[in-house]
């Protein structure tokens, strides 16, 4: 791939999202005189714009690239896990923003203390942090390898620049240019999906239905294999863990959370979390399609280079067969994207370091200081993960990563068990909780360990190797299992345990009776 196919046309449209970004952050930075505007928008925004974040939070410069890949190297399995998310959301939704609103002042983990105690917030919001820590390095990473392909310019280069603009707008803009960018940046990633689209469905003589019979007759469309095992990737490991994964993230991200005390009323929050979700899940299904379309154009026009890794494949194209102007588009869009998620993780994490932790100790710090405070934890946020992705770039891409998303599935593992039983039981109490989590976490820890073998080739072993007794489902299946066990030992648990009765308005129970109450007044 060329570096130097890059028109000064492409450069000047790429320059112009730089500064479009920059003025939006300035534009609302004369807003943010307290924390309450600072994180939650003073509860002035409109449904559909929260619902263009949650959309542009959801779909990271990750999807851009990887959904692509995925598309092109097998079929849609790993689709399976962003369409259970409506299916949850469906059920959870009306419980869920009504009871957030009500009973947190900003962290997503204050609902966990309520409920289940200090410990419980703690091991929730830590497991927050490290998950979304390893996650902005990520996406620095990739897209700093994708543009660098694209354009020659140098990962570190590319890494600070975004890094510097991104810690730079959220720091002085707060949540509402987090999401006003956000429904900027989520219709040029649409906009960019579906014109790359268009162009892949009219270059090839017989248009669609030849690119569809292409993929067809190669096993690039559908969801299976349908087997009812998990040791392979399947379509029931995706589908479970999907389920999960749509409770964890709109019942304990404090991403998607945030986004609810931003909204005028309850009504307005569920309608922006459906907004989000339906709006979601076309968009992923989109670039997965996207790299369907790239099989049967490559398979029919051929061109691609043998050496050619999925993953950049969708770059490939991008580069050697889109017109000038629209190589700025695309490339825009795909930065759009990095920004979108990066903007959003580093005010939340700001929020989780002010309410989670320097509140917790020192309450009656005056605004003008919590001020100062937010603003310097979403710089240090920032900071934390260009390093995070700069390492990675240091090691190669290899192991960096690997051990921080390690860390985080053995001390965050069940989170979205923990919820279900705080919203469901009106049993489970602090000490049955907190055996739940310390289950949770030896069965992450043995089911990591038994199944990670370190060396190579012939020398390979496990860290742990137990024999038959080795854990050998597939790796998501961990996430499945961990909630799971939390569930059962913390309910099995409150047995054991005499407590002091569950607060029930803190439960679905209490929601209901409320409901009940409002409807008969």
């Amino acid at each position: 791939m060329q570096s130097n196919t890059i028109h000064i046309i492409d450069w000047l449209i790429i320059v112009s999202t730089f500064v479009v970004t920059i003025l939006v952050g300035l534009r609302f930075s004369k807003r943010q005189k307290d924390t309450g505007n600072y994180f939650k928008a003073s509860g002035k925004i409109p449904s559909w714009a929260i619902g263009m974040s949650i959309l542009a939070t959801l779909i990271s410069s990750v999807t851009f690239l990887a959904y692509p890949g995925e598309g092109f190297a097998t079929n849609w399995i790993r689709l399976v896990q962003g369409l259970m998310v409506p299916i949850v959301l469906v059920f959870i939704v009306g419980v869920i923003v009504p009871l957030f609103r009500k009973v947190i002042r900003l962290s997503a983990y204050e609902y966990f203390e309520q409920r289940f105690g200090f410990l419980a917030r703690l091991y929730a919001s830590s497991g927050f942090v490290l998950n979304h820590f390893a996650k902005m390095g990520t996406v620095f990473y990739i897209i700093s390898l994708a543009l660098n392909e694209m354009t020659g310019v140098d990962t570190v280069y590319i890494i600070l620049v975004i890094g510097v603009i991104v810690v730079a707008i959220t720091m002085i803009g707060g949540i509402e240019a987090v999401i006003w960018l956000d429904v900027i940046q989520g219709i040029l990633l649409i906009f960019g999906g579906l014109v790359s689209l268009g162009i892949l469905l009219f270059s090839v003589d017989g248009g669609a239905p030849a690119l569809w019979n292409a993929a067809m007759d190669n096993g690039r469309i559908g969801f299976g294999p349908f087997d009812l095992e998990f040791v392979n990737l399947t379509f029931w490991v995706m589908a479970l863990n999907g389920i999960f994964y749509a409770i964890q993230k709109y019942g304990t991200d404090q991403t998607i959370v945030q986004r609810y005390l931003t909204a005028k009323s309850d009504k307005e929050a569920v309608k922006a979390s459906l907004i989000g979700v339906l709006l979601s899940v076309p968009v992923w299904a989109l670039f997965m399609f996207i790299g369907t379309a790239l099989f049967g154009y490559y398979h029919i026009m051929g061109g691609l280079p043998a050496d050619t890794i999925p993953d950049k494949v969708f770059p490939f194209f991008i580069m050697t067969k889109l017109p000038v102007g629209i190589v700025g588009l695309i490339l825009s869009a795909l930065i759009a994207a990095a920004f979108s998620s990066l903007d959003s993780d580093l005010n939340c994490l700001s929020a989780i370091c002010l309410e989670d932790y320097y509140l917790r100790w020192k309450p009656n710090t005056p605004e003008s200081k919590q001020m100062v405070l937010s603003r310097l934890f979403t710089v240090l946020a920032g900071v934390g993960a260009i390093a995070v992705a700069l390492f990675y770039v240091k090691a190669g891409g290899k192991g960096v990563l690997g051990i921080i998303f390690t860390l985080y599935a053995i001390f965050s593992g069940g989170i979205a068990g923990m919820f279900l039983l705080g919203i469901f039981s009106k049993r489970v109490n602090k000490r049955a909780i907190y055996t739940g989590m310390a289950a949770s976490i030896l069965f992450t820890l043995y089911a990591l360990l038994s199944s990670t073998p370190i060396g190579a080739g012939e020398n390979k072993i496990l860290l742990l190797d137990l024999g038959k007794l080795n854990f050998t489902h597939h790796k998501y299946m961990i996430g499945v299992y961990s909630h799971l066990v939390l569930m059962v030992v913390g309910f099995v648990a409150s047995f054991m345990f005499n407590e002091k009765p569950v607060d029930v308005s803190l439960t679905y129970y209490g929601w209901a009776k409320l409901k009940k109450r409002n409807r008969k007044v």
